[in-house]
């Protein structure tokens, strides 16, 4: 038991580093709460799948282009609000303007444990029809990191 929770530590400081790589230096605190969400998500895709590697931005790209058509129809994907370039400012449905999802446009984003639990929980069950995997939200923030 005590090996796993070593392997496990390792594994969560592993990825936050990699992941913090990508990350502005400019913003050294927002990154290590950056780097801590990833380490908490990290934790729990590890604890529901004990061969959880990494999170990907390949799957992260894909997650916010897909169209999967189980959520509500007038949000049928994240490129809905938020354009297909994440870079991009977006537009709510209520033609409110959204800052860009991609963390080299908005460098304060993505902060804040609470509030990327609230817009995931929010979003996913508009666009999925029900609540992101850790896995998936890993996957959604480590492409946005990237962008």
């Amino acid at each position: 038991m005590k090996i796993t929770w070593i392997l496990l530590a390792r594994l969560i400081a592993v990825a936050a580093l990699t992941v913090g790589l990508a990350w502005p230096a400019s913003h050294p605190a927002q990154a290590g709460q950056r780097q801590r969400i990833i380490a908490s998500l990290t934790a729990e895709a590890k604890a529901l799948d004990r061969s959880f590697q990494a999170f990907s931005a390949d799957r992260g790209r894909i997650l916010f282009s897909s169209r999967p058509a189980t959520g509500k129809p007038d949000t049928p994907s994240c490129t809905s609000c938020h354009t297909a370039d994440p870079r991009n400012v977006g537009q709510t449905r209520a033609g409110k303007e959204i800052a860009p999802m991609a963390l080299s446009r908005s460098p304060d984003r993505y902060n804040d444990m609470e509030k990327v639990e609230k817009w995931f929980r929010r979003n996913c069950k508009s666009v999925l029809g029900r609540a992101c995997s850790a896995v998936e939200k890993g996957d959604y923030l480590t492409f946005m990191f990237s962008q």
